[in-house]
């Protein structure tokens, strides 16, 4: 019995729905910080650039919630620890601690440079908000994957965004990316003016932002927008699961739209480190 070669998604995607590109293989890079740019006291954009960028990084367009899993240094030893492939797959070292990681969205890929570029929300303490507000050229963070594209439909005339602070990244590639003449009505909660990111924008665009305390809820936000009466219009909504759950009901449920025309994305969840995202239960 031969194998089916795994579906590929190549081109603009004008199919009305999501496609998928799915990859050979998964990628295992050792990267260094190339230059780092300070986009606001929350924002940090970290340029990473090494030989395992050589050949090129897997970005496409209007895949906008792609992410690859980045791997922190020992906050003890300073030691970078990447599974490695094994006959059995990927697996950790023998006699190593398990790696640091956290998911982060692609921002951007340029391949002049060789650059992939990265988003740090600096916030409170932790290992990726700590190493992102210290971070300098130099420093060295392992990345792997992503592994594949999710492609949004890039045909629908309108698209309402819903999001947080750490969904600043998946917006500002799809003000960037959206065809011209396509209008979008983003909300974001922030969780104070220190996070506003007002440069983000397009012809046709309305970014609202919202300070979290004293704005209402993400689903409050969207209630208000006021969605086009015929069918060609598309939802984006990523961040926190608990804040996405009652927006994905509301656009769904109430307003009927059929799942081909939602993207539900649960980057977080309050109580949980490291969360997989892939079982949210959003996708429901």
């Amino acid at each position: 019995m031969t194998e089916t070669a795994p579906p590929t998604w190549s081109g603009p995607n004008r199919t009305g729905k999501l496609q998928r590109n799915r990859l050979a293989e998964l990628g295992r890079r050792v990267l260094n910080v190339s230059r780092i740019e300070d986009l606001n006291p929350r924002y940090r954009r970290v340029y990473l650039a090494g030989e395992d960028l050589a050949d090129g990084f897997p970005f496409m367009p209007m895949a906008v919630t792609d992410h690859v899993k980045v791997m922190f240094p020992q906050p003890d030893t300073g030691e970078l620890i990447l599974p490695v492939r094994t006959p059995e797959g990927f697996r950790v070292p023998e006699g190593s601690p398990p790696p640091i990681s956290r998911d982060y969205t692609v921002r951007g890929w340029d391949a002049q440079r060789g650059e992939l570029v990265l988003d740090f929300v600096i916030h409170g303490t932790g290992i990726a908000s700590d190493w992102g507000r210290n971070a300098s050229p130099g420093d060295q963070l392992g990345v792997m994957g992503p592994r594949g594209n999710v492609v949004l439909p890039e045909n629908y005339s309108w698209y309402l965004f819903a999001g947080d602070e750490t969904a600043v990244p998946t917006l500002g590639r799809l003000l960037e990316e959206l065809p011209e003449g396509a209008g979008i009505h983003a909300v974001v909660l922030i969780e104070d003016e220190s996070a506003r990111q007002p440069e983000l924008g397009r012809p046709g665009a309305r970014v609202d932002w919202l300070v979290r305390q004293g704005s209402g809820s993400l689903l409050s936000a969207v209630r208000a927008v006021a969605t086009p009466a015929d069918d060609d219009w598309y939802v984006l909504a990523a961040g926190e699961v608990g804040e996405l759950k009652p927006v994905r009901d509301y656009v769904r449920q109430e307003l009927g739209l059929p799942r081909e025309r939602v993207m539900v994305s649960g980057y977080w969840q309050r109580g949980i480190v490291n969360l997989d995202h892939h079982n949210t239960g959003l996708e429901e």
